[in-house]
């Protein structure tokens, strides 16, 4: 069973971690609405249009 993603990141993000793992712009607007954070350091919200 995997965890549940805890943050968003933009590709190339100093912050994401060794347990990040790559996902598509289209799962990443998914996982923002559906509440999970997204990175205060690289604004992946931004980068996608969504604020």
């Amino acid at each position: 069973m995997g965890r549940l993603p805890v943050r968003v990141h933009a590709g190339g993000c100093w912050d994401a971690r060794k347990r990040c793992t790559g996902i598509s712009m289209e799962e990443a607007r998914r996982a923002l609405a559906e509440g999970v954070q997204a990175c205060p350091h690289c604004r992946p919200d931004a980068a996608l249009g969504i604020e």
